[in-house]
């Protein structure tokens, strides 16, 4: 069979020779001609033409020929259909509907250039489709690093040299010892927190303790620190005496039960009532003993 189009191809009409050459007509034979001569060798060879206007094996709406030859021939393998897309994008410079389209398009452009016979650019096209082929079938979801062990290797040597410097630099300050102690106190006497005042206390910048606070609190901020211990001596109190919820909301610092009680749901997953009814059935029963 053969098949007849323009020339000097760079997407398509090379696309298109690989695709049918791999799934349609193993013999089939491509001839490139000029623009206006296609039609009329067509009729004269025997061709069929492809690639041009009006004729069947063309674009149609916003669907490349090779979209138009996987649709005619029934072509469903997945590596071909990725491809359509790579090859629609890059045709039609859409490159936005793969992210391959762009490089796609800029190796066509280049061997185009650099190869002025046509069939000598279709031979060495075919390599290019042969290897983007192998890609979409084994390698499509898997990343460059992943390809090459010795890169891969060299990543992970160099995160863990970030990792390592970062932790011998990073020697703890002296003030966050001294607010530890200072929270833990106020947590315990009942005080009101005032970040402002603490600073003050602690001769720093407000706005450079609120910055360096959570590299040495847990990952959180002053606030969630603050309401994380207040939750602890809540379970505490609640496993271990009996003041009401009520007491026990205000000896931590809450301004109302509902505060405390959404708060405490939010650490726990329950709320006050319920978590004290379950610490007293897990204790054992004594009566009697």
């Amino acid at each position: 069979m053969k098949w007849i189009t323009r020339e000097r191809p760079k997407i398509d009409r090379i696309a298109c020779p690989w695709l049918i050459s791999k799934f349609v007509d193993q013999d089939a034979e491509f001839i490139y001609v000029p623009f206006n001569e296609v039609l009329i060798k067509a009729k004269e060879l025997e061709a069929i033409p492809f690639d041009i206007p009006d004729v069947e094996f063309t674009h149609y709406n916003e669907q490349s020929t090779f979209d138009y030859i996987v649709k005619k021939f029934k072509i469903d393998d997945p590596a071909i259909l990725i491809i359509a897309g790579i090859v629609r994008g890059a045709d039609t410079d859409r490159h936005e509907i793969a992210k391959e389209s762009a490089g796609l398009w800029a190796i066509s452009a280049g061997l185009s250039y650099n190869i002025t016979d046509d069939y000598k650019l279709l031979e060495t096209g075919m390599v290019l489709y042969d290897a983007l082929y192998s890609w979409a079938t084994y390698l499509y979801k898997q990343n460059h690093l992943q390809n090459s062990p010795f890169e891969n290797l060299l990543h992970q040597v160099y995160n863990k040299f970030l990792s390592e410097k970062k932790s011998k630099n990073k020697k703890t300050p002296s003030w966050v010892t001294d607010l530890k102690e200072m929270i833990q106190d106020q947590i315990d006497t009942q005080f009101t927190f005032d970040l402002k005042q603490i600073s003050n206390n602690l001769e720093l910048n407000p706005s450079y303790l609120s910055r360096e606070f959570s590299k040495y609190f847990d990952d959180l901020n002053f606030g969630d620190y603050v309401r994380k211990l207040r939750i602890e001596k809540a379970i505490t109190l609640i496993e271990n005496a009996d003041y009401t919820l009520t007491e026990i909301a205000y000896m931590t610092g809450f301004s109302d039960q509902s505060h405390f009680t959404r708060i405490f749901k939010l650490h726990t997953g329950r709320n006050p009532s319920s978590y004290r009814k379950k610490m007293q059935k897990s204790k054992p029963d004594t009566k009697g003993k």
